[in-house]
Order: structure tokens, then C-alpha cells, then sequence
């Protein structure tokens, strides 16, 4: 499933949340900044020392012609946009309580396709008004049998941070938590249902795994009794902007969402690498970001990525920047995907219909806690579906625009595979694990591993010798044993085993 890139967002006149600014005052200057030069306005993201963001800090955006958007004193970060092309420089020099100060206009992130040019799979006639049988993830997972015995409660809200939501698909509607849905794409929580509808589709494909409703008709969610807030980091091209993904923990960890779902990768970069100073000022704010929300009681569950690449041995990058032409760099364990391998984050990978590792789904000890169905469509395709896919909901109007591959008869439907479609299989059996009471993100991550059905490492890797690291052209390697292994981590989640079946 393509998903989340880059783009220039327009910045306009933003409200200005967090700290009061009126009459900020300026700051005077210890050392001589450099001469101004003006160009294109670019958003900054701001980090401070000492988690702190002051007026007097603020003060010395202002002077240097800088415009504060929205800040998060909680961690220490502010979003603002200035002209000046050596805006972050004279930042860093005029205060010193800046560590770190990074441009975000080209920081767009893309979690790409599983390959190239996928070719549509043949046709799937629609079974009529109920497409359950064509639901092959669920039944893997028992999620029937899970809602026979509790499929989850209202009071329950899982934060799916993606592209925004079609809140009118008549699958989701009844389940859309209309108070804490918002869109982050400016770094601005917006509350207006306009601003968080989603116009790229892959939002709606991930909050109808998680949360679709029990209608009749359609499909039927993994948790079809708790509400999805849609939490739009995403905007229409698929690109995430790390003010977005920042803004948009603060949301979930500020309203009292119990789990998120993150189908995406953060920064421009495929890894992110801390020993470079911009790269290290984004880390460190969306690490903040993710810390302070996991602290306010929120679980967060990430996608592993679609290149094939061991995360736990990363060598070498060729993909990124992905938002302008990529170069070949040499990376190590300093360098790291977000949000993924941010700690205390639950890693996905992806399996297909045989119970096995997707043939393009990346891995690695340590980096993957459990596996979940993300679909396989070379080499995992069930008989009753022609399609290794998974099934989704999907904006009608986007429909025949966006979705590579439609369900026939059915508009609103569509089939797609990626990690992205395994992430949020795990965001709702999470979401049932808190169903049952339990609220603590580390009792919840525990669970949720503690009752996956363990999976040994292939016997046969010859299934993926022709789709070797996109990083780094190195061939897959499962290493680990039943239980605890770099393709599945801990095993496959469990809806039944989740509510005590």
C-alpha cells in the first residue's frame, strides 16, 4: 500500500495553540547573529533543552523574524516558519537553550509500495451486501469468535494518526469519536470534520481493519464495539511532515486515547540517523512526542515497513531522501525508522494468508514484537478470494480514483497489502485487550504479545530469495527461534485469546 510523502504545506495564518504569546518579549542577544538573508518561508521544528519552551525563548523567534505556528512546552518543542535561509543558525546562536533546529518543508515521508507497479489482481465479484467471507485476516486471527464474546467497548478510542477518515462511510460511522477526531497536517490541531476527512483513502482502510462496525453489511472490524478517532498527520499525496506527526501524539496523549495506530514512517529519510544534527532534532522531537503520549497512557502500534530490510542490521540507505532524488549512504544502529524502533513502540510485521512472513514486510530481533495479516498477493492468495490482499473500507468517491484495486459491485471497498494493513490488526486486538480493563500501555503491549500464537522461522527461505533488502540488496535472514524470532517477534496476535477465549 503506497502511503505518506512529502509536499510543501501551505502556513498561512494558523491559530497559535499551547502558550499565550501576546506580548512576548524579545530576547537580547549575547552574540551577534548572522546577517539575514531572505527566501522561500520554511516550517521549523525547534527543540529545546531541558524539555522547556519559555516566552523569552519565543521571544528570540520573533526577533529574528521568525512566526511561532504552535508550540508543545510539555516536551520542549515549537513549530514556526521563518524566510530566512540561515533561520535555524542564528536560532541556535541567539539562543542557547535551542539543541537542535531542523527545516520540515522537504521532511515528507512515503511508506512505499511493496513493489513498483503492482498489477491489479483479477476482479473479485462482491458476495452481496455482506463481505465477511471475504475476510480471510480476520478469521486468522479468530476475530469472529472474539466478538461472540466481547467485541469491544464505546468507551474505548483508538487513535488511527494517518490520512483522516471518511467519517460517512456507513462502516465506520457508527464508530467515529467525533470529540477527539482532529487534523494535525499544519501542526494545528483542526477539529472541523472538513479538515479530517480523509482525500488519499488509506486512513479509511486502516480505521476499517481496527474499528468497522457490525452493520449487516460490509465488513467487520477487529474491534467492532470501540470508537476510531481519525488523527489526520497525512495530507491528499500521502505525505507526513514531522510537525504533523509531533502534533499529533500531543493530541492523542492530551484526550484520553488508550492506543494508536501509526502506518507510516517518519522523516524524509527511510532512517532516521541521530548523528546528524537535522536528522537528530526530528528524532528527538517526535521521540518526545511519542514518550509524553506513552506517559498519558496511550499505546502506540507502528508499522515495520514494506523494503524487506532487517532493521535490526541496517547498512546501507538508498531510498532516501524520498521526497527529492535518494542517495546511497552508509547507516548503522545510529540511524533508526520512526515510529517503529522509538522505544516502547509495538512493531508489526506482515503475514499473508499461510500463516508466513510477507514476501516484502522488513523484520529484525528486537524490532518486531508480533506479526499480523498484511496480505500476500504472490504467494499467499486464499481460494475463496482469488486475492492475497487485505479488505477494506475505502472513500467511495475515491474509490475508482485511488484504490489500485476495487471490489467489484462494491464501491467503498477496497484490497490492499502492506504493513500498513498489518499494524492495525494489532491496534484492535490491543483495543480489546483494553476492553477488558486492563490500562496500563506496558500491561497491554504485554499481553498482547504474551497471548500471540507462536511462529518458528521458515524451513524453506526460498520464497524470499528474489526479494532481498531494498536498502541494501542483502538477502532475508530469520533468525531466532519459536516464539521470539526477528520475521514474527513473539508470534501472530489473537482477538479470541485478547478477551479471554
Amino acid at each position: 500500500m503506497r502511503i505518506l510523502k512529502r509536499l510543501a504545506l501551505p502556513l498561512g495564518a494558523l491559530a497559535v495553540a499551547g502558550l499565550c504569546l501576546a506580548g512576548t518579549p524579545a530576547v537580547a542577544a549575547t552574540t551577534a547573529a548572522p546577517a539575514a538573508v531572505a527566501g522561500s518561508a520554511q516550517t521549523y521544528l525547534v527543540l529545546y533543552k531541558g524539555n522547556s519552551v519559555t516566552p523569552a525563548s519565543l521571544g528570540a523567534v520573533t526577533a529574528l523574524g521568525g512566526k511561532v505556528v504552535n508550540t508543545f512546552p510539555e516536551i520542549g518543542v515549537a513549530v514556526v516558519t521563518s524566510d530566512r535561509t540561515d533561520f535555524a543558525a542564528a536560532l541556535r546562536t541567539r539562543d542557547k537553550g535551542v539543541s537542535g533546529a531542523a527545516a520540515t518543508a522537504r521532511l515528507g515521508v512515503q511508506l512505499h509500495d511493496d513493489e513498483a507497479a503492482a498489477a491489479a489482481d483479477p476482479a473479485v465479484a462482491a458476495l452481496g451486501a455482506d463481505l465477511t467471507g471475504l475476510q480471510w485476516d480476520m478469521d486468522q486471527i479468530k476475530a469472529p469468535d472474539a466478538h461472540a464474546i466481547n467485541p469491544g467497548s464505546p468507551s474505548v478510542v483508538v487513535g488511527d494518526i494517518d490520512t483522516g477518515l471518511d467519517w460517512s462511510h456507513p462502516n465506520l460511522a457508527p464508530n467515529v469519536d467525533w470529540d477527539r477526531s482532529v487534523s494535525c497536517v499544519d501542526g494545528v490541531p483542526n477539529q472541523d470534520p472538513a479538515a479530517w476527512m480523509d482525500d488519499n483513502g488509506h486512513g479509511t482502510h486502516t480505521a476499517g481493519t481496527i474499528a468497522a462496525a457490525d452493520t449487516g453489511s460490509g465488513i467487520v472490524g477487529v474491534a467492532p464495539g470501540v470508537k476510531v478517532a481519525g488523527i489526520k498527520a497525512g495530507n491528499a499525496d500521502g505525505f507526513f511532515f514531522p510537525e504533523a506527526v509531533v502534533c499529533s501524539f500531543m493530541w492523542a496523549g492530551a484526550h484520553g486515547i488508550q492506543v494508536t495506530n501509526n502506518s507510516y514512517f517518519a522523516d524524509p529519510w527511510l532512517y532516521n540517523c541521530k548523528n546528524d544534527p537535522e536528522q537528530r532534532a526530528i528524532w528527538e522531537a517526535e521521540r518526545r512526542a511519542i514518550s509524553w503520549a506513552q506517559k498519558q497512557g496511550v499505546l502506540v502500534v507502528a508499522a515495520e515497513g514494506n523494503e524487506s530490510d532487517d532493521l535490526a542490521h541496517p547498512t546501507q540507505d538508498v531510498t532516501s531522501p524520498d521526497d527529492s532524488t535518494p542517495v546511497t549512504r552508509e547507516i548503522s544502529n545510529a540511524c533508526a525508522v520512526v515510529p517503529v524502533e522509538v522505544p516502547g513502540v509495538i512493531g508489526v510485521s506482515a503475514n499473508g494468508s499461510l500463516g508466513f512472513k510477507s514476501y516484502y514486510s522488513s523484520y529484525g530481533v528486537g524490532a518486531v514484537d508480533v506479526v499480523a495479516p498484511g496480505g500476500d498477493r504472490r504467494f499467499q492468495i486464499p481460494a475463496a478470494t482469488g486475492n492475497g490482499r487485505v479488505l477494506s473500507t475505502w472513500p467511495a468517491a475515491l474509490t475508482d480514483e485511488t484504490c489500485a484495486v476495487p471490489l467489484a459491485g462494491e464501491p467503498g471497498y477496497c484490497w490492499a497489502q502492506g504493513t500498513s494493513m498489518a499494524s492495525p490488526h494489532a491496534a484492535g486486538v490491543a483495543a480489546l485487550i483494553v476492553s477488558t480493563g486492563v490500562t496500563s500501555p506496558q500491561k497491554i503491549a504485554a499481553m498482547l504479545q504474551q497471548q500471540a500464537d507462536p511462529i518458528a522461522c521458515p524451513t524453506d527461505m526460498s520464497v524470499y530469495a528474489n526479494f532481498p533488502s531494498v536498502s541494501n540488496g542483502a538477502p532475508q535472514v530469520c533468525q531466532g527461534g519459536m516464539g521470539s524470532n526477528g520475521f514474527n517477534g513473539r508470534g501472530q496476535v489473537n482477538a479470541l485469546t485478547a478477551v479471554g477465549g
